[in-house]
């Protein structure tokens, strides 16, 4: 029999966003009346995805702003993160750049100890409040696509795309980690890869300049060939 497999995933997202329903439908027996959504917590529940048994650590962070203080190696260091935002709250999406930041320094870390990449997957939570949508799905694909992560939208309420949602997250991890046994370099966008070094300026000959205060009548010309401009410290170097 094989092994199950361990997966750890990582919820996060502003305060009110729905993230703490999200992680309740997925382990519904764990459901209590002494559940405190501000505080930090965590759950162990078990699937069987494409015939492979998976054992997930489910860790829901606190979303309010005061809390996050609380977020440590043990959250940076998860497989897989969930990031939730509610589309029915406008700021709730951009809530989300500060934990993309934070992930995106674990991911440059991993890279650069040969280890295997987190995967990451945006939620647009409470779909089935379509008539107070604030945020389109198309502006939070377009902000998920952008940081290299995947794009869902769910509903607690109606357990729309819960279970769904968790199946992608294990099966980006378990790919993922394939490609790293394979020595497969990650296709994911990192901070690292978007920024690319600057090219060095162009060699141009100096334009000619207005003439200031007290000076002669006619634009200064361009330097001549016979008295080339000796080249700066600054230019002479390949980016900056």
């Amino acid at each position: 029999m094989e092994a199950t497999q361990k997966v750890a995933i990582t919820i996060c997202g502003d305060g009110g966003c729905g993230k703490s329903s999200i992680t309740l439908r997925l382990v519904r027996s764990q459901w209590t009346h002494e559940y405190d959504p501000t505080i930090e917590d965590s759950y162990s529940v078990t699937r069987t995805i494409d015939g492979v048994h998976y054992s997930l650590a489910l860790t829901d962070t606190a979303g309010q702003e005061e809390y996050r203080g609380l977020w440590s190696a043990t959250n940076l260091g998860a497989d897989a993160f969930l990031l939730v935002y509610d589309i029915t709250q406008a700021h709730s999406l951009e809530a989300l750049e500060f934990f993309n930041q934070m992930i995106e320094i674990e991911r440059e870390t991993r890279l650069e100890q040969g280890k295997v990449l987190p995967v990451c997957i945006v939620a647009g939570n409470k779909c089935d409040l379509q008539g107070l949508r604030q945020i389109a799905a198309r502006d939070g694909m377009a902000w998920a696509k952008s940081r290299g992560c995947g794009f869902m939208e769910t509903s607690a309420r109606e357990m729309v795309n819960i279970e769904e949602t968790f199946a992608l997250l294990v099966k980006r991890v378990r790919d993922t980690r394939l490609d790293h046994e394979r020595g497969i370099n990650p296709s994911m966008p990192t901070a690292t890869g978007r920024t690319q070094p600057l090219e060095p300026l162009p060699a141009e000959t100096e334009k000619a300049v207005p003439p200031g205060p007290g000076a002669h009548s006619e634009s200064r010309p361009p330097d001549s060939a016979q008295q080339p401009k000796k080249k700066s410290f600054w230019s002479r170097l390949k980016c900056w």
